[in-house]
This record gives C-alpha cells, structure tokens and sequence, in this order.
C-alpha cells in the first residue's frame, strides 16, 4: 500500500496495533529515513503505551508499558548488532508472550524468536514523501488476519 505522508504512516501505525495481541512479533525491514520508527510510533499510540517512541538505535531495545491494562511495547533495533548471538543477548524471547515486539532492521536475525511474525517492509519512492508498504504475514496467528485492510479511522 502506498502512504504519502509521515503522519498517515503514524496513523496507519494506530489501526495496525488493533490487530496486535500479546505475543505478536513484527519485523520491519526498509532503507534508513522509509519510516519504520514513525509506523511504531502509530502502533504505541493505539496500544496506548507510555512513550516518547524515539529510534531505539543506541540503547538497542526498549520498553514501553501499557498505560491502560494491555500488552506492553518492546521495540528493538537489530542495526548495530552483529549477528544471532547478540540479538540472543537482549533476551527478546523472555517477554515475547505479554508483549508485542517489534524490531527494526530485524529481517535475517530474529526470525527464530517465533514462527508466528508480521514482516513489514518499508521503502520510500524516490522524490517523494511517500512510503509503499509491504506486509506478509507468517504462521497461522496470521493465517485470515487481513493485514493490508486495518480499519480506517472513518470505519
């Protein structure tokens, strides 16, 4: 799908999260600047987390409680990791089944974490604002789950 704007990628990002449920994993894949901080951003948002949602780049991974009795947010970002054992170290599988995980730059290292993923791929088009996005769902938590047709804000 093609989204011209960062504030409806945050907002796709808001009907995204209500699909999620404890024990999702997404992984989002795409250029740096194709908008995968601001799509978590959105999700946060309509998981009603306790934020700012900012690039994990640095600190590698964070959490983000719920603020309303739901799932809690990991986001992490696999870009300055080496390889499985490092991304072993941030033991995103200890909190995998009451939160909803999602790593950036995770495609070809978290995989493993669970045979039930969303992968999101990211890419912008060239001269433009706009963002095409991409989503395949794996396993059968997402078998039916019509990922491409999350609610708008007008349904």
């Amino acid at each position: 799908m093609r989204l011209p704007t960062a504030e409806e990628m945050r907002a796709y990002g808001t009907r995204l999260a209500a699909l999620l449920r404890p024990g999702d994993l997404l992984v989002l894949s795409g250029p740096l600047g194709a908008g995968k901080t601001t799509l978590v951003q959105g999700v946060g948002e309509g998981l009603k987390v306790r934020g700012p949602i900012t690039s994990p780049t640095f600190v590698i991974a964070r959490v983000h409680p719920s603020l309303c009795g739901g799932p809690p947010l990991v986001h992490a970002d696999a870009y300055r990791l080496g390889g499985d054992l490092e991304v072993d170290d941030l033991d995103l599988d200890a909190s995998l089944e009451e939160s909803v995980t999602v790593v950036e730059w995770g495609e070809g290292l978290v995989e493993g974490l669970s045979e039930e993923r969303l992968e999101i791929h990211i890419d912008r088009e060239a001269g433009d604002e706009a963002r095409m996005v991409t989503l395949r769902g794996v396993g059968p938590r997402w078998a039916g789950v019509k990922v491409d047709d999350t609610p708008s804000e007008t349904d």
